[in-house]
């Protein structure tokens, strides 16, 4: 694959935007689907698609089974296409192989926790002191792909996490991963001081997960 017609292509602001809900989907998307997700017109997104595809980013399958009319493309990202530091196919599968060993092991949601706290401290730590507790914690889980919406409600804050970029293995292994996500946000909280958590909900509790937060 020609490098350069890669940078070219991810170049531009919309296609690498594409590309990135691409890459952060564990399933192949259509055009409404992504046209929906960025506030496009699909008119918009489908010439995106057709570069992407013809430099060999993309993959597309046809779906016309059940359908009326023109058969449904689907995309995904290609087998063979360069690393841009956006699909970590080899860590989705060790995360699933240590998910998996840890459920084995008779791993305990306490215990991975724990583990959360450490690194949600850690992350804490490292935030540029002077932004508040609920702004820093936004600014962290933003980055981890939580695309994080918060609402205020007295001296009460809770943040929704409109996106789960753990869901996949969420939904197999709930009691291991939604706790680890609480662990983070816990050890984050405590670190950063200024608030306190008051209630995790995950998704077995409701859609979208949130956590609702206090001022001290």
């Amino acid at each position: 694959m020609e490098r350069l017609s890669v940078f070219k292509a991810l170049g531009d602001n919309t296609r690498y935007a594409i590309y990135l809900e691409l890459a952060r989907s564990p399933v192949p998307l259509s055009t409404a689907d992504i046209a929906d997700t960025l506030d496009l017109h699909p008119n918009t997104v489908r010439p995106h698609l057709e570069r992407m595809r013809d430099v060999g980013l993309l993959d597309v399958d046809v779906d016309g089974r059940g359908t009326v009319g023109r058969p449904q493309h689907r995309y995904s990202l290609a087998a063979d296409a360069p690393s841009v530091g956006l699909e970590p196919s080899a860590f989705r599968l060790l995360a699933r192989l240590l998910a998996a060993s840890a459920a084995s092991a008779g791993v305990g949601p306490e215990t991975v926790a724990a583990i959360g706290r450490q690194h949600g401290r850690s992350s804490a730590a490292n935030r540029q002191a002077g932004a508040g507790c609920v702004s820093a914690l936004m600014a962290e889980l933003a980055e981890l792909g939580f695309d994080p919406a918060a609402a205020e409600d007295g001296a009460a804050t809770s943040i929704a996490f409109t996106h789960c970029p753990f869901r996949e293995l969420a939904e197999v292994f709930p009691e291991l991963v939604c706790n680890l996500h609480r662990g983070i946000v816990e050890g984050f909280v405590e670190q950063a001081g200024g608030a306190r958590v008051l209630e995790f909900a995950t998704l077995v509790d409701r859609d979208p997960c949130r956590v609702e937060l206090s001022s001290r």
